[in-house]
Formats: C-alpha cells, structure tokens, sequence
C-alpha cells in the first residue's frame, strides 16, 4: 500500500530560481540557471563540493503537461568542520554513501506531487487527473514511487526532499548542505519520454521513468535539424510502449486510453494513459530499439538516403543506429 507521506519542507532559508515545467529547447538558453536551487543551514568557512555528481532519470505528474520524463544533473556542497583527517567529508564516502542514497530515493521513479488536488490514492492504485479531464492510472510496487510535498514537481520542492533524506546520513560535523537540480543545456532539439523495460533486472523496469534526451540525426551524412525538430515533436512528453505490454483498450470521458501491464522482478506493474500520449512499438523500448526504430522509419520514408541517429537516454549516454552498408 501506497503511504503519502512527502519529504516536508524544512525551516530554512533558501533561494530559488524556478522550474518552469513548460520550459523547451527554444527559451532560454541559459537553462542551469532557471534550474537551479541553493539551500543555506550555517554559514561555515569550510566547504566540499562535488559537481555532477550524479544524474536523476525519473518522470513525474504534472496537471498539464500528464506524464512527463526529465533528468536532472545534482551539484553538491558540504559545509562543515574538518575531521581528523583534515576533510569535511572524504571524496570516495561522497560518491558513495550520498550518490546512493540519493539514486536509491529517487532516481527511475514516477515523482508524485502530494498535495495536487488531481492525486487520488487509493490502497496500491492511484489516479492522477489533469486540467483537460484526462487521467493516468498507476499500480506497482511502492518503490517505484516518491511522493513530493507540493502541488506540482519542481527543482526546489526535489531539492529539499533530498535534503531531508541526507540530513541523517551525514556526520555530525557536516552543518550544511547546498543543492543544486539543473537539466542539461541543449541547444538543439530533444525530447522527454517515458517508459518501462519489464525484462531489466534493475529499476528500468518500472514502469513509468523517464529521460529528457538530445536526438541527432545525420542525413546522408549531413545533419538534418527538420527531422531532429520532427522526432522531438513526436516524442514530446509521450510514454513509449511495447505492443506486447499493452493489454486492453478503455476509456475515460470519452478519450481512448491504453492500458500496460507486466510483471517483473520487482512485482506487477499496471499504467492506463490517454492514447494520444502513447507511441507503441514491437519491440523493448531500449534506446538501442528506439535509436533503430527512428533509422527505419526514416528509411522507409525517404529510401534512396542512408542515415545515423544518435538518440540519447538523458544525459551523456545513448545509442547510434546507422543505415546498414
């Protein structure tokens, strides 16, 4: 059973430059910045800082947008006293003890705004309804989810959730924690999809995470910005399904949905979402098989030229399928 109980927002003084959850690839370019989130407990001389260190794929709620992929890089500061080696806190136990907790909290989850009136919770089902009347449905494992207090996710409400899940785990002479939740700046096009890959032995396996992933496509070897643009489109906030995990058809004010369900390591997994929101395809939706499945697409509509898509799954990591010699 799902228990609602958000990180709460602690006393603290803090600055925010807010998430914008509209935010695409043609606002702003200086994107770190509307992203980021810094935290003051104390004000020590000592501080370590870790930058990038690690990166949180999840999707999350959003009343608008539905279900929504992102990926987030998180730049850490310790502030505190020198311990007896000389440290704030050791490099390696940093990129251990933190990076994990953090991952393990929440990293591949579906991130749920607590307080949204749209978010219905009953036993291990929930129901999230949007503006426009739609709703998604979600059934799997409690791990799979965090919920967030708040009305919708944002940079600063992640942030202090993740600050209230460190607090304990740190030594004692760490007396503060600066945050910062920023994407990737990309210039070019990209897109932010969701999925589920039920024969993963990990926590892709869940069944609504996500990525907000770069796409590059090269056109007889040239780049081809229309067809980039045209993918990005296509893939803007959709859930990515496997033919194969699609188990019924339903319907909901008179939308079409479509209804996923496996079972996998972790347990059984259910999701209904509005079918405009969905791209099916027959196979795992890996990147390598979504990198393949543009190529060919591609192939079949323009058959006399050869291509290479390199499409990302968040940050720094992907696939490239080319047309074969």
């Amino acid at each position: 059973m799902y228990s609602r109980k958000p990180w709460r927002r602690p006393e603290s003084i803090y600055q925010n430059t807010f998430l914008d959850p509209g935010l695409r690839q043609d606002d702003s370019a200086d994107i770190g910045q509307r992203f980021s989130l810094t935290l003051f407990f104390g004000f020590l001389s000592m501080r370590l800082f870790v930058n990038q260190l690690t990166v949180l794929d999840f999707s999350y709620l959003h009343s608008a947008r539905g279900l929504v992929g992102e990926s987030w890089q998180v730049d850490i500061e310790l502030q505190g006293g020198l311990d007896q080696q000389g440290m704030v806190v050791d490099f390696s136990e940093v990129k251990r003890q933190v990076k994990n907790l953090i991952d393990d909290r929440f990293d591949h989850r579906l991130l749920l705004p607590a307080d949204a009136p749209g978010l219905k919770i009953q036993g291990d089902r929930l129901e999230f309804h949007l503006d426009n009347g739609n709703r998604i449905r979600h059934q799997g494992p409690p791990d799979a989810l965090q919920f967030i207090a708040g009305t919708e996710i944002t940079t600063d409400n992640v942030a202090l959730a993740i600050h209230q899940a460190l607090l304990p785990a740190l030594p004692g002479n760490v007396q503060s924690v600066i945050l910062k939740l920023y994407p990737e700046a990309i210039q070019g096009a990209f897109y932010q999809y969701s999925h589920g890959l039920k024969l993963h032995c990990g926590n892709c396996q869940r069944i609504a995470h996500g990525h907000r992933s770069r796409i590059q496509i090269l056109r007889n070897g040239k780049a081809d910005p229309e067809q980039e643009k045209h993918w990005a489109a296509q893939f803007r906030d959709i859930y990515i399904g496997t033919e194969d995990d699609m188990v019924a058809i339903t319907s909901h004010n008179d939308q079409t949905c479509f209804c996923f369900s496996y079972t996998a390591e972790q347990g059984k997994f259910e999701l209904e979402l509005p079918a405009d929101r969905c791209y099916l395809v027959d196979t795992e939706s890996t990147v390598e098989n979504i990198a393949r499945h543009i190529r060919e697409v591609l192939e079949d509509e323009f058959p006399q030229d050869r291509f290479s898509v390199r499409a990302f799954e968040g940050i720094g990591k992907g696939a490239v399928s080319e047309t074969p010699p």
